[in-house]
Order: C-alpha cells, then sequence, then structure tokens
C-alpha cells in the first residue's frame, strides 16, 4: 500500500471538519445530477442541442448544467430537461449522516 501523500492526509483532514464536508457533499450531489443528464441524453443518442431544442434551452446552458458542479439549478429546469428526456423528476430527502 503506498505512502499517503501531503493532499491526502489534507483532505481526509478536511472531511473531518463538518462545514467543509458539507460543502463537499453538496458538490458531489450537483456533480451527480449534471451526470446523470449526460447519461441519460447519451443513451437516447441526442447532443446537447438536440436535448436544449426539446426542453426549449440553449446548448451552452445544457452544458454548463453537465458540466458544472456548482451550477445552480431550479426544479422548473430540471422538469424541462426531464420531459426532454422522456423522463420524470423524483425529490427525496435521505436522512442525513451523523458525523
Amino acid at each position: 500500500m503506498k505512502k499517503p501523500t501531503n493532499w491526502d492526509l489534507y483532505v481526509r483532514k478536511q472531511l473531518g471538519v463538518p462545514e467543509m464536508r458539507g460543502l463537499i457533499d453538496k458538490e458531489i450531489q450537483s456533480l451527480r445530477v449534471g451526470m446523470e443528464i449526460a447519461k441519460m441524453r447519451q443513451k437516447k443518442r441526442l447532443s446537447q442541442a438536440q436535448l436544449a431544442a426539446r426542453a426549449g434551452m440553449s446548448a451552452p446552458n445544457i452544458s454548463r448544467i453537465e458540466n458544472s458542479p456548482a451550477q445552480n439549478i431550479t426544479l422548473e429546469t430540471l422538469v424541462k430537461i426531464a420531459r426532454a428526456l422522456g423522463r420524470g423528476v423524483e425529490v427525496t430527502f435521505p436522512a442525513r449522516r451523523s458525523g
């Protein structure tokens, strides 16, 4: 097993700080939404421009949503994209992890 780098040690330490952990979890969740949209779009063999046209949006907006983890997305936008992909939107409130 390789020795942890200074970066590895720093990240582990930061993950122990509740505020930092919350920010990291938020970024990861945002990234997941964009990745899921990209996967569904590719599965339907649509370009970003084609999805944008179906959703009544611009292609650069679709690109930003798929690629920018910090992108704020409204529920209305998610619904437009989901409908354009023949899908629905489901909102859940999972229990928070303690620690």
